[in-house]
């Protein structure tokens, strides 16, 4: 059992909690509690380190069976140690660690039959979470990510995203305007959501393509929207000038695959 913080193990992981950095240093990521621990195993990828406490074992005694089948190393950890890395309010006592998913290989070939999101500078984790979940409960086909936006290996973006980022494609491009412009170059319809100069998206009829939806405060640079095939919006009632940026992205997602 390990009972002491200074151990170089949980030095490590308190780490891949709290700083990007460290995560993309060490191409790591943690995932904490039984669910999230168990869509990554069923999802295909191996834990580099599992860490349980003996109250955990017990409790979840067939998802430890099955976690630690494929672990590469498993360690008991005390109860103040395992309190003192998670940061949820009501620990379960399962902690794994994953290597970073790689899935660029599955956006390679982006076409007009997919439906795809575009996510710009998209800085809230809550926020990021969401629309991973919503497009992976709504069947998007990809997600492609600017590198500004916050670190979708947060684990507030794990948790919250559901498991979905165990199992939605994505990729994170650090050129997001030349990533963009590259597809549009191909005919792939490309739509900027933006409430100016825009059609309103009920009347387009969608068949495929990427919609891309930006920053929750400045929306998309002018640079993206400039490239763009067409802008559409979201029509609103009310005196509510704007969307959250979590529901914005699902109700355009619906838009395009109803």
């Amino acid at each position: 059992m390990i009972t002491s913080k200074d151990n170089e193990i949980i030095k490590n992981v308190s780490k891949l909690v709290k700083s990007s950095k460290h995560r993309k240093t060490v191409r790591q990521f943690p995932a904490e509690g039984v669910r999230l621990c168990c869509d990554g195993v069923r999802s295909g990828y191996r834990p580099a380190v599992f860490l349980y406490t003996s109250e955990a074992k017990e409790k979840y005694n067939d998802a430890f069976i099955e976690i630690s089948a494929v672990s590469d190393t498993i360690f008991e950890v005390s109860k103040s140690i395992f309190e003192r890395l998670s940061d949820t309010k009501s620990p379960q006592g399962f902690f794994c660690v994953f290597k970073i998913l790689d899935k660029i290989e599955k956006l390679y070939r982006i076409n007009n039959q997919g439906t795809y999101i575009g996510l710009e500078n998209i800085q809230d984790p809550s926020n990021l979470g969401t629309i991973l979940r919503t497009a992976e409960a709504l069947g998007v086909d990809g997600v492609i990510l600017s590198g500004d936006c916050c670190d979708i290996y947060s684990p507030k973006v794990v948790r919250g995203s559901m498991g979905a980022v165990f199992r939605i494609p994505f990729t994170v491009q650090n050129d997001f305007c030349g990533y963009i412009e590259e597809l549009v170059s191909k005919g792939i319809l490309v739509y900027a959501s933006t409430p100016y100069d825009a059609e309103d998206i009920t009347n387009i009829d969608f068949s495929g393509g990427v919609m891309l939806i930006g920053n929750e405060g400045a929306g998309l640079t002018q640079d993206v929207l400039s490239i763009c095939t067409l802008k559409v919006k979201i029509p609103m009632k009310g005196r509510a000038e704007s969307l959250n940026a979590a529901a914005a992205a699902g109700i355009l997602m619906w838009e395009m695959l109803r």
